[in-house]
């Protein structure tokens, strides 16, 4: 079993759970299946917008398919979430590449 089958197994088990979404959404990067690491990584932040690790990569995704707006918002979103949570890795990370692609 490839490890997109085994994480799907998992989240039959657990379909909520951002750990193992936000792993699927990256296995599909990997294979090219960017639309559908893009509705994982949407429907983790609408379930949970704290899940600050997701903005990242939902924006450089969004990058990658030249929706820029989408991603700037993205950015701004998780620079947002960042702040609140404190995580102030994340939201470097985040400002870095939101002005990467701004200026």
């Amino acid at each position: 079993m490839d490890k997109i089958e085994k994480l799907k197994a998992y989240l039959l088990l657990s379909p909520k759970d951002n750990f193992l979404r936000h792993a699927l959404g990256l296995e599909y990067i990997k294979i090219g299946d960017e639309l559908a690491a893009k509705s994982l990584f949407e429907a983790i932040l609408l379930d949970s917008p704290d899940y600050v690790g997701t903005y990242y990569h939902l924006a450089k995704l969004l990058e990658r398919l030249s929706l820029t707006d989408e991603a700037i918002q993205w950015y701004e979103k998780g620079m947002a979430a960042a702040k609140l949570a404190k995580d102030n890795h994340a939201y470097n990370e985040l400002q870095a590449a939101y002005e990467e692609l701004v200026y």
